[in-house]
C-alpha cells in the first residue's frame, strides 16, 4: 500500500473523524507514518496530547502492514477517498468518508443503484410493497442498497438475492460485528454475491449514533431512495435528509392516513418532498431517463471543443469553485467564461451555490 493509505488505515484506528483524518493529511507536505511521527507538535490542536502520545507509541508501518495482512486473510479490503476506485458519488459529499472497509464486488458502486429503506417492523402491506417493488427493481437490473437492519432492510436484501441479483448492504458497525447478529448469515451471502461495506473499522460496535452516520452512505452511494413504510420517528427519516441534500430522487409508496407506520411516507409526498409510488414504473421511468441523460452526456462531450473538454475533464473528479477550475484549466478568461456558458446551456455542467461548479 501507499505511504498515504498506510497512514490513513493506522488513524483510523483511533476513531478519528474523516474531517479530522484529511486535516492531519492536509498538514503534511508528503504524507505517511513516519511524517505524522516527526510533526507531533502541529497536532496538538486536533488531537489531545495524552491521544497523541499514545497514537505516537502505536505509529509503525510494520504494525499497519499486518494489520492489513490480517485483514485480507478473512477477505476484508480497504479503499480510501484517495484511491481511484473509491465511489465516486461519495467522493464530493461533504462529509464524505476518508475510509471503507469492504468484502466482495466494489464494481456494483458503479451500476445504477436504488436505497431501499423504512420501518423495523414492517406490516403485512409494507412487507409485500417492498418485495414487490425490489423484484420489479431487480429485473430490471438496478442493485439495491439498504443498511441490513430488521424489517424493510433486510427484506430488500433478501428478495433481492432471492431473485439473483446484486445488493449493497452499508454497516452500522465493523465486520467483527455484525449488527444484528441475525443477519450475519445474511451479511456473509451479501458478501459473497453483491458487496458489504462499512467506513468503521472491523472492531467497532454499532451505536445509536453510528446508524444515522451510516444512512448518509446509503443516500449517497444510490441514485435514488424508496421509502415503502416509515413511521414519522423511524431512523429513515436521517436517510431522508441525506437524500434531500445530495439532491437525490425520493420515491415513497403511501399508506392508510390512520396508519402510524406510514406516517412518515405520507407526509413527504403531501410536502413534495418525494414522489408517490403506486406501481414500479413510476420508479423505473426515471431511471430510464438517467440512462438516456448518460447517453446524452457522452454525445455532448464528443461535440465539444477542445477548450470544453478540458473543463468537463477537470470537472470529473468533483466539484470546483470558479476559481479553483480556472486555475486548473488553464485557459484565458474569456475562453473560460465563453466555454462555461457554454456548457452550462448544453445541460453539461451547473453552477451550485457559493460559486461552485460541477457536472450535471
Amino acid at each position: 500500500m501507499s505511504e498515504l493509505k498506510n497512514l490513513i488505515v493506522f488513524l483510523s484506528q483511533y476513531d478519528l473523524t474523516s474531517a479530522k483524518i484529511c486535516n492531519i493529511i492536509d498538514v503534511l507536505a508528503k504524507p505517511s507514518i513516519s511524517a505524522f511521527k516527526k510533526s507531533k507538535n502541529q497536532f496538538k490542536n486536533l488531537i489531545n496530547e495524552k491521544a497523541l502520545n499514545k497514537m505516537l507509541d502505536c505509529a509503525d508501518e510494520a504494525i499497519v502492514h499486518t494489520y492489513t495482512l490480517n485483514l485480507a486473510n478473512k477477505g476484508i479490503k480497504i479503499v480510501t477517498k484517495f484511491d481511484e476506485d473509491f465511489p465516486r458519488q461519495l467522493q464530493d459529499l461533504p462529509d464524505a468518508p476518508v475510509i471503507l472497509y469492504y468484502m466482495g464486488d466494489l464494481n456494483l458502486v458503479n451500476t445504477q443503484t436504488l436505497a431501499v429503506v423504512g420501518t423495523r417492523k414492517p406490516s403485512n402491506y409494507g412487507y409485500m410493497v417492498t418485495e414487490k417493488l425490489v423484484r420489479d427493481a431487480t429485473s430490471a437490473g438496478i442493485t439495491i442498497v439498504s443498511g441490513l437492519a430488521y424489517g424493510v432492510d433486510s427484506i430488500a436484501h433478501r428478495k433481492c438475492l432471492e431473485l439473483g441479483g446484486k445488493t449493497i448492504a452499508v454497516l452500522g458497525g465493523g465486520f467483527d460485528h455484525i449488527y444484528p447478529l441475525e443477519h450475519h448469515s445474511l451479511a456473509m451471502e451479501i458478501a459473497e454475491k453483491g458487496l458489504l461495506l462499512s467506513e468503521y473499522r472491523p472492531k467497532m460496535n454499532a451505536t445509536k449514533y453510528t446508524f444515522p452516520t451510516r444512512n448518509r452512505i446509503v443516500a449517497g452511494l444510490s441514485d435514488g431512495v424508496l421509502i415503502t413504510e416509515a413511521g414519522i420517528k423511524s431512523g429513515t427519516i436521517h436517510t431522508k435528509d441525506f437524500a434531500l441534500e445530495y439532491g437525490k430522487n425520493i420515491y415513497a409508496v403511501p399508506g392508510n392516513i390512520d396508519s402510524p407506520n406510514s406516517e412518515l411516507t405520507n407526509q413527504i409526498i403531501k410536502y413534495g418532498q418525494a414522489a408517490c409510488v403506486t406501481q414500479s414504473d413510476d420508479i423505473l421511468r426515471d431511471y430510464q431517463n438517467l440512462n438516456n441523460k448518460e447517453s446524452v452526456f457522452q454525445q455532448s462531450f464528443l461535440d465539444a471543443s477542445d477548450e470544453e473538454k478540458i473543463i468537463i475533464e477537470c470537472l470529473k473528479d468533483g466539484m470546483k469553485s470558479v476559481d479553483e477550475l480556472t486555475k486548473k484549466c488553464k485557459l484565458s478568461m474569456n475562453i473560460f467564461n465563453t466555454c462555461l456558458t457554454t456548457l452550462e446551456i448544453s445541460g453539461i455542467i451547473k453552477r451550485l451555490p457559493g460559486g461552485v461548479v460541477a457536472l450535471n
